[in-house]
């Protein structure tokens, strides 16, 4: 049984809880105009795009799906249109969680109570959250913070508002650049690596892997670890 028993869980939740379907959105969008190579370009730089764009001030996260979706068709010669980078927004109210994900926050939020901290804004992140089938004490957003992870500004927020330090909690994601290389950087020892497939691993930093929520409680000690066959 793991030892250290945190007084929160904190979640990244696109991509980690939520299945954050942007590739899926750009191919809906453009799939019957570009050809498999070239869609696989802009899908890989509309997402280098989207994290060179949260790096800066904060905006709505809309306009930076809409920046980097035009930095990415300049990029791969694609003629850009508003329209579509309005179809992907609108893509994301509807995203719910991945399969694991219900019953594995159901165990830990009888025992440990669970916080988002969200690349997202207020009105966006709710339907998102309701999805997610567990409740939460606290969601926080970049809309709220001012900042975007990978920035410090809305980890040091969330442990301000939640009145703890970074050895208090485990923080639970499933990128690296967005959260985890932060949360090290901060101080905050435990760290769960949700392993999505979105990055390779990385042990430099010093995390518990999991390969879904569904084995989240016993990375927190409710549950035994379970043995590899």
């Amino acid at each position: 049984m793991a030892t250290f028993r945190p007084k929160y869980i904190t979640f990244d939740c696109y991509g980690t809880l939520t299945n954050f379907d942007m590739a899926g959105a750009a191919r809906r969008v453009y799939g019957s105009e570009l050809s498999s190579t070239v869609m696989a370009k802009l899908i890989k730089d509309f997402s280098a795009y989207r994290l060179d764009e949260v790096l800066g001030a904060w905006k709505p996260y809309f306009e930076v799906v809409h920046n980097a979706l035009e930095r990415a068709c300049k990029r791969n010669g694609v003629e850009f249109r508003p329209e579509h980078a309005q179809r992907i927004n609108g893509e994301i109210h509807t995203w719910g969680p991945h399969a694991d994900v219900p019953a594995g926050l159901a165990k830990v939020a009888r025992e440990i109570p669970l916080v988002i901290l969200s690349n997202s804004m207020k009105n966006l992140i709710i339907s998102n959250v309701e999805k997610l089938g567990a409740p939460f004490h606290m969601v926080i957003t970049a809309e709220e913070t001012g900042a975007y992870k990978p920035q410090m500004k809305g980890f040091e927020y969330m442990l301000d508002k939640l009145g703890c330090g970074p050895e208090d909690i485990t923080h639970v994601s499933s990128s690296f650049r967005y959260d985890l290389m932060t949360a090290y950087d901060l101080g905050i020892k435990s760290k769960v690596w949700v392993n999505r497939g979105h990055e390779p691993a990385n042990p430099f930093y010093e995390y518990t892997e999991v390969a879904g929520i569904d084995g989240l409680a016993a990375a927190v000690g409710l549950e035994p670890l379970r043995k590899s066959a």
